[in-house]
This record gives structure tokens, sequence and C-alpha cells, in this order.
């Protein structure tokens, strides 16, 4: 399954397009401005595209100083031309107030997340140390380097196939702030080579003291990730925790009910999952109290013998 729809809402503002010609539409609530240049043109590959350039210098001339929160969609074709993070960041004193940040909100129509060539977000962080919110789609080329950055609040990565280096770089990275951290891990047929051994630092509590709310979603290894979860640490201070997207099945998903305390929990997320109906009883048994989502149950495909259960973003 692939993302088939734009973002309604970023960062608690609605979203708002910015026309390609023309005054911005009148707004009478914060808002978080979309710009998006879908181009096809091929002859610019692996180059930021000269008219997303220009689309958005237009938008900084007539809005900049104002923008709290940035949608960016297709910056031309995602699968040719690269993100445009130099972009960005060079526009950060045209920038002044910016809070919130998602690059990449772009539809499997337009370009599949696989084949979205970022390059390494992690500069973004640096340009703007006054921002709280980062979310980040990609897949091709996707990249991040440690950083420190004082007041991150949020971080989303969205993937088909996340990396283990780009997740060993985020553990690494000083975020005193963090207090929600999603990763979707996705399956190693697009890159997503993360293990539990990977995230050790994390699930020992040994990382961001601030987290409350942790995602580690769209995984092929979710029932391995909850059973490293039903004992790690980091969990006891937890107010939600999201393994939604992913394979999850009746081993994580028993474990986790039957591993250490979870009803201070205000949310456990496990929609999309492989688990029986009487997994799915145990668990809600397990957890009066918690807000838990079960939702979107999947069945099992097998094909000459294999049985195969597939993630809810891939390609």
């Amino acid at each position: 399954m692939t993302i088939g729809s734009h973002a309604d809402f970023f960062a608690g503002h609605p979203v708002v397009e910015v026309p390609a010609d023309g005054p911005l539409p009148t707004v009478d609530e914060p808002t978080a401005w979309r710009i998006a240049v879908t181009d096809w043109d091929r002859g610019v590959e692996h180059q930021p595209s000269p008219e997303f350039r220009e689309a958005f210098d237009r938008f900084l001339d007539r809005a900049g100083e104002s923008v709290e929160a940035l949608v960016i969609g297709s910056w031309g074709y995602a699968a040719f031309n690269v993100a445009p993070i130099a972009q960005l960041c060079e526009a950060a004193p045209r920038l002044p107030n910016l809070k919130a940040l998602f690059l990449g909100d772009i539809g499997s129509e337009e370009c599949e997340i696989s084949w979205m060539r970022v390059g390494d977000v992690s500069p973004l962080l640096t340009a703007y140390p006054g921002l709280e919110v980062l979310r980040v789609r990609g897949g091709e080329d996707f990249r991040f380097t440690p950083v420190r950055h004082e007041r991150l609040r949020q971080l989303e990565v969205e993937s088909g196939g996340l990396p283990a280096e780009f997740v060993r770089a985020v553990l690494d990275s000083e975020l005193p702030a963090l207090d929600e951290l999603e990763l979707w891990l996705g399956t190693p047929d697009y890159g997503g080579e993360t293990t539990v051994a990977d995230l050790a630092p994390l699930l020992a509590g040994e990382r961001f003291p601030a987290l409350r709310r942790l995602g580690l979603c769209n995984s092929e290894i979710a029932d391995d990730i909850a059973e490293a979860l039903a004992a790690a640490p980091v969990v006891k201070r937890l107010e939600a925790l999201d393994l939604s997207l992913g394979t999850l099945g009746d081993r994580g998903a028993l474990a986790l009910a039957g591993g250490q305390p979870l009803t201070h929990l205000a949310k456990l997320d496990l929609s999309h999952h492989y688990a029986s109906e009487a997994t799915v009883a145990a668990v809600r048994a397990a957890l009066p109290g918690v807000w838990v989502d079960l939702s979107d149950p999947q069945e099992e495909e097998v094909y000459e013998g294999e049985t195969y259960r597939y993630t809810t973003v891939s390609e």
C-alpha cells in the first residue's frame, strides 16, 4: 500500500496551498502553507528543480516573515530532482518565525516514497535553531547526521525502508526537548534493515529524556520490536506507544500484553495488525483504561507454501 493523499493539517494548523500565480489566499487563523511544483522534465536529473526554486523564492517574497508552519510537496519530480534542502537552509533568514517543517508531502501518484531523492535532512535543524516540529518523508539517498538541537519537540521520519545508519544517527543526536519520536522502519526490500539491536539505546531509556510518545511504525519486524518493548525501560515514561502500520501478529501483541505493565499509557496504537481475534481480546482485557487501537486487521497471504505479511507503506 502507498500514500494516497496530502496532509490536511500539520502542526495543529490547516494546510493551505500556495497558488502558482497571484496573491496568497486570505487566512484568518494560523496556517501551514504548502508549496509544490510538479515538473516531469527529467532533463535536470539529480539536480534541484529550477521551477521549484523560483516558486519558493516568490512565496518567500510574499509571506516569508509570517510563516510559522511550512509543508513542502513535490519539488519537481522527486525521483529525479533532489530535495531543496540547500535552498531551505539558505532561506532561514527569510523564515525567522518558522516553527514546523514537513518535507516530502508527496503522494504515490506523484512519486513512490521509495523513489523520493532526499539527501541529508539534518542540516535543516542546524539552519533553524527555533524549529520545534520536523517531519520528513523519503527513500532514495535518505540520510541523517548526528546533531544537537535545543528546541525540537517532535521528529517524524516516514519511509518504506529506513536505513539503519539513519536510525543510529538520530539516536546519536542530542535532542533534550524531544517529546515525540516516530520512525517508519519499513522493509529490507526498500533499505529498511534496522534491527532491535540498533534501537537498543532508545529502548534502554538512554536517549531523549523528555520523550513521552514513541512510534516505531510501518515495520516488518514489529513482533521483534514488541517483544523488546515488553521489558524495555523507556516504556515506563511514555504516555503513548505506536506500533501501527506494520506486521504485528500474535507473538508481539501477546508479549506486550504479558510484559511489563502498560496501564499507565494513555494510548497504545496497534492498528494495521495480523493478530487473531482471541489475541485482540486478550490485549484489550490486559489494558483496562488504555485507549488501544486495534483497527484495520489484516490477513496473511500464502503463496507457494510461504506466508507473507505486508507493511502499510513500502513503495
